[in-house]
């Protein structure tokens, strides 16, 4: 089992208080030999529409020396996990969660823009001092 991020205890409180049930910690996904470990699985029930939300979180710290290089191995390991998981658990949402610090140093820049105006990825922007969702970018 590959070792935690740095935030991942920070995100999973977040979503627990923003009303999440975490399910899975982490969430394993089997394709063929190979297991692969998505950070958490959480799952909402929404009253009004009687009905489960349910998503995949995989976290980053960007704490290289390169957010570049971090963001680059992020969107590989975020694609590969989005292209099992249609095959596996096609009810399952995929985000990533990165830090306030993360996303305005990656995506408040043109590299960053690129990505969210091709909507190439989902992401979950979070305060890890206050253990808050700040942003749910779909």
């Amino acid at each position: 089992m590959p070792a935690r991020d740095f935030y991942h205890d920070h995100v999973k409180q977040a979503l627990i208080n923003d009303g999440w049930t975490i399910t899975h910690d982490p969430l394993i996904l089997v394709i063929g030999k190979k297991d692969l470990f998505v950070d958490l699985g959480a799952q909402k029930l929404f009253a009004a529409e009687k009905a489960g939300q349910k998503i995949a979180v995989e976290i980053k710290s960007f704490s290289s020396r390169s957010d570049v290089a971090d963001l680059e191995f992020a969107l590989g390991q975020y694609t590969l996990y989005l292209d099992i998981m249609a095959q596996t658990e096609p009810d399952r949402t995929l985000f990533l969660a990165i830090s306030q610090s993360v996303f305005k140093a990656l995506f408040e820049e043109p590299i960053g823009l690129i990505l969210l105006k091709n909507q190439r990825l989902r992401l979950i922007v979070f305060d890890n001092e206050q253990e808050q969702i700040l942003q749910w970018i779909n």
